[in-house]
């Protein structure tokens, strides 16, 4: 069942697949195509370059491209030096990139020519950087040291179990944290999961527009590629436009992104207009919790199954996960995958919640991250007794399948009963005019706190407010009716789908 032939140290995946696939595209984007052969030589040149620039083994490296053949290329490099990767959003604000580059005390950064001002202009207080490659033309630029001689042999060590990515969580509720992972636990995943659930193969044309600095699109675009020999085409950017486009094309067989992308292909496909996707077979969320609803108007206006499955940073990403054969209820994220142990555990007591009760889930398995980089504190409360608490509340059904419901610190405690905003929410998302909503916590005098909806309407629609609040006193027991309705212009996300709900509480009334 686990492909544990799919778990072998990068440099020993890449000349697998450039010996027997080499002239085959791996890697593309809107401007250029890269073959397994071409990687496998390129990336080498970039990493014997970084070795002569005096990064070593353990050093950290921080990758700073947007979503590129190039971010790729890089990526691997990265790895055949012997460093630890650490991607960042190329759309990140200059305080976050500075505390990242601080944080991991990065020796090196890869830097496109866009983003090479913030690096140069805050040099003087990076005092561990140690070179800057910038991915520019000319000479000394990032493209003339993939595609020229290197001026030594990559080092290629046979890392797996030291530490290869320092990702940084999405900050949805505090400063962001170095995730400390394995390559041995990413491609656990791959082999777990991406491999015999998704089927992931060298037969598959993967279109991908997942960030691929954040872990999804790290590990399912990236190595899980690399891993089975499949070809992706990246795009830089999620565009719906774009995708339907690309997805017309005929050449993708599979299509990953967050629920928020699945909803607006839906929602740009006027009624009745066929859709067009000849080659697709199947498609994969993650990042965000998907709508019952949602996944059954997708399967049936585009004619191939979409599984969904739940995952974090934490675990390299996946925890569960819902398979192509047997039935598989919607609104669950599915079975745990082969070889990881999950529990439920009571918030209170801290025992194994009841059979069909609610409880926080806790993880144990090969793809639990090593901790969080420079914070053993906020470790030891994460992993304890060899479990990784997730902070997401779920439940079970008797089969086995798993429904998330939400997390302990977005639960919202009105005058004792609990509410997910989760539940909230998918009414709001199946309400005429709605785009995109989310639900927060806003404190009440006497109640403690109560639920208030935000909701972003859809282009040149409005949204009748007192027809929302009856359907919601029709489907909802009255203590989870949302105080009020907001309405504003966007539900902030991060790049993985995840909404940002402290933003939301700053639109607060005060």
């Amino acid at each position: 069942m686990i492909r544990t032939d799919l778990i072998a140290p990068l440099p020993v995946l890449l000349a697998r697949q450039a010996a027997v696939r080499g002239g085959k595209s791996a890697f593309r984007d809107s401007t250029r195509d890269v073959t397994w052969a071409e990687l496998a030589l390129r990336s080498g040149n970039l990493a014997g370059q970084l070795t002569a620039d005096g990064i070593t083994p353990g050093d950290r490296v921080a990758l700073l491209l947007p979503n590129s053949v190039a971010w790729i290329e890089s990526a691997c490099a990265i790895l055949r030096a012997g460093a630890v990767n650490v991607p960042i959003s190329h759309d990140a604000n200059v305080p976050e990139i500075l505390y990242r580059l601080e944080d991991a005390g990065c020796r090196a950064v890869i830097v496109s020519a866009e983003r090479d001002v913030v690096i140069a202009e805050a040099r003087a207080s990076l005092p561990a950087l140690l070179t800057v490659i910038v991915a520019a033309d000319g000479a000394g630029g990032l493209e003339a040291l993939t595609a020229g001689a290197p001026p030594m042999a990559p080092p290629d060590p046979p890392v797996l179990e030291e530490p290869a990515f320092i990702v940084y969580t999405s900050g949805t509720t505090g400063r962001a944290k170095g995730v400390v992972l394995t390559l041995r636990g990413m491609l656990w995943v791959t082999a777990a999961c991406w491999a015999p659930i998704l089927g992931l193969s060298d037969q598959d044309e993967f279109l991908s527009p997942l960030p691929l600095f954040h872990s999804y699109g790290l590990n399912l675009a990236f190595l899980s590629v690399v891993a089975t020999g499949a070809s992706v085409r990246i795009m830089e950017r999620y565009s719906t436009g774009e995708a339907r486009r690309l997805l017309a094309e005929g050449r993708p067989t599979l299509f990953a992104g967050v629920p928020t992308m699945f909803h607006y292909l839906l929602q740009a496909i006027p009624e009745g207009e066929p859709t067009v996707a000849p080659r697709l077979t199947r498609s994969v969320s993650a990042g965000a919790i998907m709508s019952a609803s949602l996944n059954r108007v997708w399967e049936d206006r585009f004619g191939s199954p979409l599984l969904d499955g739940y995952g974090i940073i934490d675990t390299c990403t996946m925890v569960t996960m819902n398979w192509m054969q047997g039935g598989r209820p919607l609104g669950s994220c599915g079975l745990p995958l082969p070889g990881l142990t999950v529990r439920l555990l009571d918030p209170a007591s801290g025992e194994d919640a009841a059979p069909g009760a609610e409880g926080e889930l806790v993880v144990r398995g090969p793809n639990v991250m090593l901790g969080y980089h420079n914070k053993p504190a906020q470790t030891a409360q994460a992993l304890r007794k060899g479990w990784y608490h997730t902070g997401d509340l779920a439940r079970t059904d008797a089969a086995g399948f798993l429904a998330i419901t939400g997390r302990l610190k977005e639960l919202i405690i009105r005058g004792g009963q609990n509410i997910a905003p989760a539940e909230i929410e998918e009414v709001a998302a199946a309400f005429p005019g709605v785009r995109d909503c989310a639900v927060i916590a806003a404190p009440h005098a006497e109640l403690g706190e109560v639920p208030v909806l935000f909701v972003a309407e859809k282009p040149g629609e409005r949204v009748d407010i007192p027809a929302l609040i009856a359907a919601y006193r029709g489907a909802l027991s009255a203590y989870k009716v949302p105080q009020s309705v907001q309405v504003t212009v966007e539900i902030p996300r991060t790049g993985s789908g995840k909404i940002m709900r402290y933003q939301l509480k700053e639109q607060l009334p005060r």
